[in-house]
């Protein structure tokens, strides 16, 4: 495994670790702030869904862009 393989499954299960946190806590917020509003609660849970692929499509481009 060379330096660049090692660092991106570094960063992949740092990410991972994140979002596994926040995704077991889900429920929890999405109850907590759907009291007050479902339709936010919601929107939340599409924005974690979003944000999970987005960083990786980020992380690709920016790896795209260096290799160039």
């Amino acid at each position: 495994m060379d330096r660049n393989t090692r660092n991106s499954a570094i960063a992949a299960a740092i990410i991972l670790f994140g979002f596994g946190l926040v995704a077991f806590y889900m429920p929890t917020l999405m109850l907590a702030v759907g009291e007050s509003s479902p339709v936010v609660g919601g929107i939340m849970a599409v924005l974690f869904v979003a944000a999970f692929f987005g960083v990786f499509w980020l992380r690709g481009r920016s790896r795209r862009d260096r290799e160039d």
